[in-house]
């Protein structure tokens, strides 16, 4: 259980930062961000913004469902104690 809550905040936590990729021109959601941040343009970089939250939500949320099929009944129970 907890190895795989471990994998879980580091897939977030990549997927999170991956926007950071922006400041050496690498692309991705990072780039709109960056942008909208030196135009002071909201818009262009909720661009950027908004699909890396929800992707990091996503994530998070595959791994819930993954925790909720591989971890055992008993487990999962103890834990919500």
């Amino acid at each position: 259980r907890s190895i795989l809550a471990g994998i879980k905040t580091a897939a977030v936590i990549n997927v999170g930062t991956a926007t950071i990729g922006g400041l050496i021109g690498a692309g991705g959601y990072g780039e709109p961000i960056l942008t909208g941040i030196r135009l002071a343009d909201v818009s262009l970089l909720l661009q950027g913004a908004v699909p890396a939250a929800l992707l990091a939500v996503v994530v998070q949320g595959l791994f819930e469902l993954l925790e909720r099929i591989v971890v055992p009944k008993g487990l999962r129970l103890a834990r919500e104690d």
